[in-house]
């Protein structure tokens, strides 16, 4: 009788559609499964291409598998393309790839080992002799496949953060936010959430994005950002926050006439409606007629508004006190502050009940109606409240046992960032922010402040086409996420609320960018996916609240640490980062379909190359408006890059010791810009490349080159300490200038020092 192999079709079949509908699935399941542990040929011939395009780095969606099989002549032997859509249709979910891959590959061992017993069984009938017999036995199972180590159990629940996307911000704000980080030798996700939150307050109640129909978000944020006590939180609140109160300061200043003006025109009207009552009550003759221009003199008094002070940002309110501040502002209000004592108030620290209406609809934007016993009710139809916190990890711990927050959708609204602590490997006496950098900032933020200003109704910004493509990318990406077997099916509520975080972020950004022109241009593709890099900055998951705190070293640098998740605590209260949680933990690129690979939250990004530099993404960055990947070399550093991390003997000692040959490396590297006329964020030009003559001089560089470093930065390209540099200048041995304040070393003179460093070096190697 024939007995059938094991063998299982639906589970082959749940593998490769499983691959098909998720193709980042593929390298995982590389590791488990051969072409030739598919029992159907067909089965076979699609995984051996699957396999093939993942290797090569090509998208594994049904229509490149279609074309590929189709070049090879092997569609129809695989039962054409509607196979490859019945496989995609009967797999519900991706997320049990893993679990139909072992069935596969246990009855390919199974298989292995019945045909084994029949070569043995051919053995022992053909009469050999049975010291051969074993002989060949024992080879067999010697040459058996051994089943494969199981994945390893990781001993801790932390995985390597993710670095904050400088790259991702407009040039004047990633420059301002990685300034601050050196100076303050504090991971970049702390000012970078900042400075978030920072836009979020200059726009937030003033613009929104139309992203399909009648879905819009408006244009305002939560963000949290967690560190422990030491952390300088204060200090990068100051730096960041400064400008919004300078311009506050010049709101008030620019609303005090007319201020001035109603009070007088009320006092005046209310004296007249006075005399008015009066007389009418006075008068014996035509009473009716008196008593009406009474009536009248007193409407036209209480028609008069006196404008309030404008307030752009509080500190620790109660929610009755937003509800009142939100509606004399016109809708818009900031809680920003470097501690989260306003979790406590919201909890009922004051009144023993909790009160979060005011915040859930601060932040969808809905309409909000506060009846008071004393005192007449107060409605704001768009409320959009802004909420930037620096808090201690007891607080993210508190959150999550706080009564409603996740039931009622708090925590789902919340932003979270949880880098790796810097205490300890910071360095000691960086240079300051530059004043340039630092006035641009406060400049861009001021004028982005007044002239939203006075929109009372919220600027409308549209996106194009391409953007709309890419939106819907993240919406197919998302929602399987959200099944009850999806990677984020712990965190739906949070989830729910990604593409529109997303959305909200690349309003800012457009706002950042452009400023508040009238009408104001659509929102591009580029622009979306800067909002899509961050919204996949932080993949991984925070700590839950009953884990103690121990903040991870992380390989990134002070300036480049990352969140430790966006996405809720595992307990009971799901948070995001500086954007939305990645899609998957580890996952190497953001929350798109094929359509857009590369794209605040849980997976990689879609980071539009510009010249500034960031951590290299774990997959290519894509070019604005173009779905080719760039090159995935990291950029080359540049002034506003962090700081470099101290690192161990171990990883020095895979890097040149040799300063000169850091510095050869890295000198075609250096940028050419005039200090005076050209922001530090346009584009640079290279220095020519220098011949590899070791005799060569510094006249090989044939263009003039006008750009002047400080010493950090040129310490920075030459691959070499800082102290080193700083003695260098002060002995002479590199040409330097002042400017202001700053000591600066021209281009050339590092050139001239390369020269020197490679002529002693070619003299060393020759003794």
């Amino acid at each position: 009788m024939t007995r059938t192999p094991p063998h299982d079709p639906a589970a082959e079949r749940a593998v490769i559609g499983a691959a098909l509908l998720n193709p980042e699935l593929l390298g995982d399941l590389a590791d488990q499964l051969q072409a030739d542990d598919f029992y159907r040929p067909a089965h076979a011939a699609l995984w051996h291409v699957l396999l093939d395009l993942h290797t090569a780095g090509t998208a594994a969606d049904p229509i490149t598998v279609t074309a590929h099989l189709a070049e090879a002549g092997d569609l129809a032997r695989v039962g054409a393309a509607a196979y490859l859509h019945t496989l995609i249709s009967g797999v519900p979910s991706a997320a049990n790839a893993g679990h139909y891959a072992r069935i596969v590959a246990e009855h390919a061992r199974r298989r292995d080992v019945a045909d084994l017993g029949v070569r043995l069984t051919h053995l022992a009938e053909t009469g050999a002799d049975t010291s051969d017999l074993l002989t060949h036995g024992r080879a067999l199972l010697d040459t058996a496949p051994a089943k494969p180590w199981p994945a390893p159990i990781s001993l801790t629940n932390r995985t390597a953060p993710r670095p904050f996307p400088v790259d991702a911000l407009p040039g004047w704000l990633a420059d301002m936010v990685a300034a601050v980080a050196e100076f303050t030798q504090t991971p970049t996700d702390l000012a970078g959430c900042i400075a978030l939150a920072a836009l979020s307050t200059a726009a937030g109640g003033r613009a929104e994005i139309e992203i399909r129909g009648s879905w819009r978000e408006p244009a305002n944020l939560f963000t949290v950002v967690v560190l422990p006590p030491g952390s300088r939180k204060s200090a990068v609140f100051a730096a960041m926050i400064r400008p919004l109160l300078a311009a506050e300061a010049a709101l008030i200043d620019r609303t005090k006439p007319a201020i001035v003006e109603a009070e007088l025109a009320l006092r005046v009207a209310t004296k007249a409606a006075d005399r008015a009552a009066t007389t009418a009550a006075n008068a014996t003759n035509g009473r009716d007629r008196l008593l009406a221009d009474a009536t009248a003199a007193a409407m036209t008094a209480d028609a008069i508004t006196v404008p309030p002070l404008p307030r752009l940002v509080a500190d620790d309110v109660t929610s009755e006190q937003a509800a009142t501040l939100l509606a004399e502002q016109g809708g818009r209000l900031a809680v920003l502050s470097p501690e989260g004592g306003i979790f406590a108030t919201l909890a009922g620290r004051y009144s023993g009940t909790p009160n979060l209406e005011v915040f859930l609809k601060g932040h969808a934007g809905d309409l909000l109606r506060v009846d008071r016993r004393s005192r007449p009710a107060e409605h704001v139809d768009r409320p959009a409240l802004t909420l930037g916190l620096a808090v201690q990890p007891e607080v993210l711990r508190d959150i999550a046992a706080m009564p409603g927050f996740r039931g009622k959708g708090l925590l789902a609204r919340l932003l979270f960032a949880v880098p790796a602590n810097t205490v300890g490997r910071r360095r000691i006496g960086t240079d300051p922010i530059p004043t340039l950098v630092a006035d641009t900032y406060a400049d861009r933020l001021r004028t982005l402040v007044l002239g939203l200003a006075d929109h009372r109704d919220p600027l409308v910004l549209a996106i194009t086409p391409q953007a709309n493509e890419r939106m819907l990318d993240i919406e197919r990406d998302v929602e399987p996420r959200l099944a009850p077997s999806g990677t984020w099916a712990h965190i739906v509520d949070w989830g729910s609320k990604y593409a529109g975080a997303v959305a909200r972020i690349a309003a800012l950004l457009h706002l950042a960018a452009h400023g508040p022109r009238h009408p104001p241009g659509p929102i591009d593709a580029a622009t979306l996916d800067q909002a899509a890099t961050l919204g996949a900055y932080s993949p991984t998951t925070p700590p839950p609240p009953s884990t103690t705190w121990a903040p991870t070293r992380s390989s990134t640098t002070p300036g480049t640490s990352s969140p430790g998740s966006n996405a809720p605590p595992a307990t009971a209260s799901p948070n995001a980062t500086c954007s939305p949680p990645c899609p998957e933990a580890g996952s190497a690129r953001p929350p798109t379909s094929t359509r857009s690979s590369t794209s605040w939250s849980a997976t990689a990004t879609c980071t539009p190359p510009r010249h500034r530099n960031a951590e290299a993404p774990a997959a290519p960055p894509r070019r604005p408006g173009s779905s080719t990947p760039t090159s995935p070399d990291p950029p080359p550093r540049s002034p506003r890059s962090p700081p470099a991390a101290p690192h161990d003997h171990a990883a020095q000692s895979a890097e040149p010791q040799n300063p000169a040959q850091a510095a050869i490396a890295r000198i075609a590297r250096i940028p050419r810009t005039h200090p005076r006329t050209a922001p530090l964020h346009q584009p640079l030009r290279k220095v020519p490349q220098m011949t590899t003559d070791p005799r060569g001089t510094a006249d090989e560089i044939t263009e003039p080159t006008r750009l002047i470093l400080t010493i950090e930065q040129a310490a920075r390209r030459l691959g070499i300490g800082r102290t080193l540099m700083y003695s260098l200048v002060m002995t002479g041995k590199i040409e330097s200038v002042t400017i202001g304040r700053l000591r600066r070393v021209p281009v050339e003179a590092l050139s001239d020092y390369v020269v020197k460093l490679r002529q002693t070096q070619h003299d060393d190697q020759a003794a």
